[in-house]
């Protein structure tokens, strides 16, 4: 069992997520994380979901993903060379002694500030799933008060 990511290029239709992640955990994936959004032509969206399953399985899911109604292409990006990235946005609590310390952290990380209250910061970090488990992980003990994650958005590299 390994983490894999799918992409399925959809028609922008009403129901499409609902079949593609009904499909999935139909098929009893756990749907680790799902993103979805337009394309640059109006008429296609790009569903991304990463789902832990074994290879016989997931080969399965994905040509029934394909043979759905409004599906136009399915991958399984750890078939072939992609980048992936990640949106996560962290409200962290901050006093004036800490402010400085998660400013440098958040600078390390290439992370920006977005906002600054009393009490706390928010920072924008965008990155491979690595590396913003790594970044969390050094922010923890300053206290996380809430946090969103988009889960990942990925391309196949090259033509």
């Amino acid at each position: 069992m390994k983490k894999h990511t799918l992409s399925a290029l959809v028609e922008n239709k009403f129901g499409v997520l609902a079949r593609v992640a009904g499909m999935l955990s139909g098929r009893g994936f756990n749907i680790e994380t799902l993103n979805v959004g337009p394309t640059h032509d109006l008429a296609l969206s790009r569903i991304t979901a990463t789902v832990i399953a074994d290879e016989a399985a997931l080969d399965r899911c994905v040509r029934a993903l394909g043979k759905l109604v409004n599906v136009i292409e399915v991958q399984d990006f750890n078939e072939v060379e992609h980048v992936s990235r990640e949106l996560l946005i962290v409200k962290i609590r901050s006093d004036k002694k800490s402010r400085s310390e998660l400013i440098e952290l958040s600078g390390l990380f290439r992370a920006k500030i977005i906002d600054v209250a009393h009490t706390s910061l928010i920072i924008e970090f965008t990155g491979p799933e690595h590396k913003i488990s790594a970044f969390l992980k050094l922010i923890e003990p300053y206290g996380i008060l809430e946090l969103a994650r988009t889960g990942q958005v990925a391309l196949k590299r090259g033509t």
